[in-house]
């Protein structure tokens, strides 16, 4: 039996942070040190950040990221490093990963099968490197082999699968395989979606059992450069089975995850009689191959229980997920912008609550896992924070945590509610009963005189009065846009964020006033379908999170329909009244957007989902959806930056590219109104 111990690192990391990343890094390494590994995979491109973007073009950069790299390289004294960086070699730009050993460099390992989809551009900076090709570059005076290497580490050879390269179905590890490879090492700047853990641990325990290796995969931790969250959770896999979990969604600058695996089990199980050959070659094909049972044959000691969080399975782990991935987010983004806080224009409905709430389980998350003194000292030593602690009293959080959350919530979070003739009293009173269960600041100002204001200014311009019936867009919006200031003025006194409070349902169909609802530099929600947001926060108001418990106040949120109270109370204003169901909404929208098919198509797939409503009635709410998905592409184009969280966004910036300008699928419109035209006939 030859045990080694190997070691996987999810690091919080920040683009073009070279001091910071560097430390959080040689503290990875240390700890590794410490626990006594003797191999360590550290994230994708972890010396510059992952989201370095253009500035990937930099000459600067890419010699700082290798003048970073041998800064690392003392540290690494009996210990084998994986690490990553840009990469440039002969005339193009590679996504690397070099290996160091007691404090040489042994070569670079660059990325074959490149990021491409969605939020990924990494064509556009780095070029893919080609299957069995390997180079030599000069570095510091000494030639380094570069490109398709498999290393001998003294009795143990090691290969890479760089993020990518592990998801495709030519794995690099097949051939890594077919040279004997025994540890594949997959450093990944992986981002969050809801459910795609699972997916990681099968590639990792399909990788192990089929390719005869120990695979260790290593993620980047939290929100490193602005719309991506990454979620950490490395996983080690051996025989087919995982031997070590990582955790998830840590507010911690760094994790370490470690195994023992023995790597003559691989050995024996590549030396058996049945054809190994031929079964590496069909893992190229597929991720389905059955193999011998090596939970026997191969056992490994890992660090910590290798079982999940039970969160992570059954019907509630999306709600788990979301309630950590966001206020992971929003912690990175607020201490990294170095902002005082957050402000929210809370209208007492829906998805300004959701936004509020999301805050407050920021800073219950983050304090229960790093303690007052680290929380403050993460947010860059805040006065009003210290201050806020020394209120309550430090000593007293083991005694009464829920005093710390909400002296540190208040803050860090405002809220304010701006009522008009329009709005109701139970806004009014689920937006102060929020906000006092949560614990934020809260303010109340009335912005009717000001909207009446700017109408009847308007009015007298231009000579005539403006009525419902015939302004109700204009009158409507008004409203809105007359909250904004005062929120933006309440944001710059606090030295805070505003965040905008729109969801996707609303994006998609421009179901929301620009310089309104809109105003903010941060959008949460904008990434999430009220359908989803409205269950959450049901789920929230019964069950809640894991370790943190239900918050019972949502019931009079929950209670409501959603309207937006921009018209005349007699009318009874509500969103779907305006729209169409949200539940039919979103569903014409993951087969119109998601599934990029014509309204024709559109109309068949949603006739079946909804079999109670008329084929008329469908079909009349297909062609609303795509007028107002094609007139509000201007708005989507101007929305804060939001979260990716699945593959449904709408952000033209990361995910979903759409013209400003275009027919409107006018013809395609026309014949489903001819369509229905007849069938009424």
């Amino acid at each position: 039996m030859q045990n080694i111990r190997i070691a996987a690192a999810s690091v919080n990391q920040t683009p073009l942070d070279w001091q910071g990343n560097r430390r959080r890094l040689e503290t990875a390494i240390a700890s590794a040190r410490d626990a006594g590994a003797q191999l360590l995979c550290l994230p994708e491109l972890a010396i510059t950040g992952y989201g370095c973007e253009d500035m990937f073009f930099s000459v600067g950069v890419q010699q700082v990221a290798l003048r970073e790299l041998g800064k690392l390289l003392p540290k690494t004294e009996g210990l084998i490093v994986a690490v990553g960086l840009p990469l440039f070699y002969e005339s193009s730009l590679y996504n690397a990963a070099a290996l160091l050993a007691d404090g040489e460099l042994l070569g670079f390992v660059c990325k074959q099968f490149l990021a491409s989809d969605g939020i990924h551009y990494e064509p556009r900076w780095f070029k893919q490197w080609p299957a069995g090709v390997v180079g030599q570059m000069m570095w510091n005076g000494r030639l380094y082999p570069v490109g398709d290497l498999l290393f001998d580490c003294g009795d143990v050879r090691i290969g890479f699968e760089i993020c990518r390269d592990a998801w495709v179905a030519s794995r690099p590890g097949a051939r890594l395989a077919r040279r004997g490879a025994d540890v594949i090492l997959n450093p990944s700047a992986s981002h969050f979606a809801f459910g795609k853990q699972a997916v990681r641990e099968r590639i990792a325990i399909e990788g192990s059992r089929t390719f005869c290796a120990t695979f260790a995969y290593c993620n980047l931790l939290g929100n490193e450069s602005g719309r991506s969250i990454y979620d950490g959770g490395a996983l080690i896999a051996h025989g087919g089975r995982i031997v070590a979990r990582g955790p998830l969604f840590s507010y911690q600058e760094s994790e370490l995850t470690i195994a023992d695996v023995d790597v003559d089990a691989n050995r024996r199980i590549r030396g058996q009689s049945f054809d190994a050959q031929t079964k590496v070659e069909q893992q190229d094909e597929s991720l389905q191959l059955e193999a011998f049972d090596w939970q026997e044959t191969s056992p490994a000691i890992a660090n910590s229980d290798a079982e999940p969080e039970s969160w992570e399975v059954g019907e509630n782990s999306k709600f788990e997920e979301f309630s950590r991935a966001v206020p992971l987010a929003l912690w990175d983004y607020l201490r990294k912008s170095h902002a005082q806080g957050f402000v929210v224009s809370l209208s007492g409905g829906a998805d300004s609550s959701a936004v509020a709430l999301l805050v407050s389980l920021m800073v219950r998350r983050a304090l229960k896992e790093l303690g007052p003194k680290t929380f403050v000292e993460r947010l860059h030593n805040s006065p009003k924070l210290t201050e806020a602690i020394e209120q309550v009293g430090e000593d007293s959080m083991a005694e009464d945590s829920t005093a710390m959350a909400e002296a540190l919530t208040r803050s860090l979070l405002a809220c304010v509610y701006q009522p008009t003739r329009n709005s109701t009293d139970t806004t009014r009173r689920a937006a102060i009963q929020v906000a006092e269960a949560i614990g934020a600041d809260f303010f109340e100002w009335d912005v009717d005189q000001l909207s009446e204001r700017y109408v009847e200014i308007v009015a007298s311009a231009t000579g005539r009065e403006l009525t419902w019936e015939t302004d109700d867009v204009a009158l409507q919006n008004i409203q809105a846009r007359t909250r904004g200031p005062g929120a933006w003025l309440l944001a710059n006194l606090r030295g805070a964020i505003l965040l905008a409070t729109s969801n996707r349902s609303e994006a998609a169909v421009g179901y929301a006033t620009m310089d309104g609802d809109t105003c903010g530099g941060l959008s949460p929600v904008a990434g999430i379908d009220k359908e989803f947001l409205r269950a959450w926060l049901r789920w929230m108001e019964t069950t809640g999170p894991e370790g943190l418990g239900p918050l019972p106040a949502l019931a009079v949120v929950n209670a409501q329909e959603p309207t937006a109270e921009l018209r005349p109370r007699t009318d009874g204003q509500t969103d779907e009244t305006d729209l169409m169901p949200y539940a039919v909404l979103d569903a014409i929208e993951r087969a119109a957007i998601r599934d990029k098919q014509l309204p024709a198509d559109v109309l068949e797939v949603i006739a079946v989902q909804f079999p109670e409503c008329s084929r008329e009635q469908i079909g009349g709410w297909v062609v609303r959806f795509f007028e107002l998905w094609c007139r509000n592409q201007w708005k989507r184009e101007r929305y804060a930056p939001s979260f990716h969280v699945d593959d449904e966004n709408l952000d033209p910036k990361s995910w979903c590219r759409f013209p400003i300008l275009s027919s409107g699928f006018e013809e395609e419109l026309a014949a489903l109104r001819l369509e229905l035209r007849l069938k009424d006939a």
